[in-house]
């Protein structure tokens, strides 16, 4: 397919073809799947040289370009984060495979025995930036479900992804599953994307991972389901009776260890009876983090003042905001008017006001005495993640494999009729 055909014809082409992969993928019994996925492993290490110049060719394109050192970051490969591709791959080939499993199963009075049972979604799209890996990860989760997938990436990483596609696709061919199980638009021309947005019938489900703007683009314009979180706007609570060598340590984790990715705490709430409040904020700021605070964390620390955007700001860089709140229903109301309710945690001794803090908090993923970071596939034992969710319905949290399921009503009977 070359890069010059009309976008919408391309996109129905790449459906049509998909399309009949999920046949052959939704049949295949689960060891052939996991050959195919240790295949593509084994092809992408076995390419690694190739993949890592392609991703240097990237780099130095989106320095010039004058990308933001998080972009950068997110961008970047190198020989561990290469081998944490092919190892998230031979994970996901290892773990439990849902479809076929049972959800549940009822015997009618007739006799009538009826039964749930996993299946592939079909066709999934992913629209994706900067992060290479999600080649990679995305395919192997979509592989291992049944699904066939459509990897439509940025334009920055054009080609690392292509390089770890076509190992991938070499490694599935290789081991006899359809190389259009998985494929990748070949075109960075942005009206591929509205084409897979309005690929009803080709598409089954599009997941977007990338910024707001490209997430927000696609909740408003996709004619298909959308699986998908807008912001990471996360937040830490420090309660009164914390630990204040656990809180720091809680605290710079979840803030300083990768500042680009969406688990990363954005904004620090302190008990304003906290013992400690001073020396949390002290050690923030040294780690090099930009702290910007409400009043009372002025006249606590050197800092700078946080305005009311800060507080519904997801930076993606070495900056946050800090509050003091009144307890455990301050921090609850606070999160409430300002989460994004993806990821939200809670330092504290007092088990009875952590479990509140569990309860009352309406996010996808809330923690106790654990860093924000921890919000991620492979840290929740799935292998890896086609992104995380922060809607109510069908998936939400880390989407495996499972959440790339649906059901069908499965009915065994001996002749009943209803007459």
């Amino acid at each position: 397919m070359a890069d010059t055909q009309n976008p919408t014809d391309l996109i129905a082409t790449m459906g049509a073809r998909a399309r009949l992969a999920t046949a052959t993928l939704a049949a295949l019994p689960t060891a052939t799947k996991r050959a195919g996925l240790r295949a593509a492993s084994d092809t992408i290490r076995a390419q690694s040289a190739a993949i890592l110049a392609a991703n240097a060719d990237d780099m130095e394109r989106a320095t010039e370009a004058g990308l933001s050192g998080a972009l950068l970051d997110r961008l970047r490969l190198d020989d561990t984060r290469l081998t944490s591709v092919v190892e998230s791959i031979a994970a996901v080939a290892a773990l439990e495979d849902p479809v076929g499993a049972a959800i549940d199963t009822r015997e009618r009075p007739n006799g009538l025995t009826l039964t749930r049972v996993r299946v592939p979604i079909g066709v999934i799209g992913i629209i994706f930036e900067s992060r290479p890996n999600v080649t990679a990860d995305a395919a192997a989760l979509c592989v291992m479900s049944g699904n066939a997938a459509i990897l439509r990436g940025g334009s920055e990483a054009r080609a690392s992804n292509r390089a770890l596609h076509a190992a991938f696709a070499d490694g599935l061919a290789e081991s006899g599953l359809p190389r259009d199980a998985v494929q990748l638009v070949p075109t960075t021309d942005r009206a591929a994307v509205g084409a897979m947005l309005t690929a009803t019938g080709l598409i089954d489900l599009i997941v977007p991972r990338g910024g707001k703007s490209l997430v927000a683009r696609v909740q408003a314009d996709a004619r298909v389901p959308v699986l998908a979180h807008l912001d990471g706007i996360n937040h830490i609570f420090i309660h009164a009776s914390a630990d204040p060598m656990m809180a720091e340590v809680v605290v710079i984790d979840a803030k300083m260890r990768r500042t680009g990715v969406c688990g990363a705490m954005e904004t620090l709430l302190i008990d304003r009876d906290y013992p400690h409040a001073a020396a949390l904020v002290d050690a923030l700021a040294a780690t090099g983090c930009e702290v910007r605070g409400d009043d009372a964390v002025q006249r606590l620390a050197t800092v700078a003042p946080a305005t009311a955007a800060d507080w519904d700001t997801e930076y993606l860089d070495a900056i946050a905001s800090v509050a003091l709140v009144a307890g455990l229903d301050g921090a609850i109301a606070h999160i409430a008017a300002h989460g994004s309710h993806h990821t939200d945690a809670i330092v504290a001794a007092d088990a009875d006001v952590a479990e509140q803090f569990l309860a009352r908090v309406d996010s996808a993923i809330v923690l106790w005495n654990a860093s924000t970071q921890f919000a991620d596939g492979g840290e929740f034992g799935m292998g890896a993640e086609i992104g995380i969710a922060t809607g109510r319905l069908h998936a939400r949290g880390p989407v495996a494999l499972e959440g790339l399921t649906t059901y069908k009503w499965v009915g065994r009977g001996t002749g009943q009729v209803r007459g």
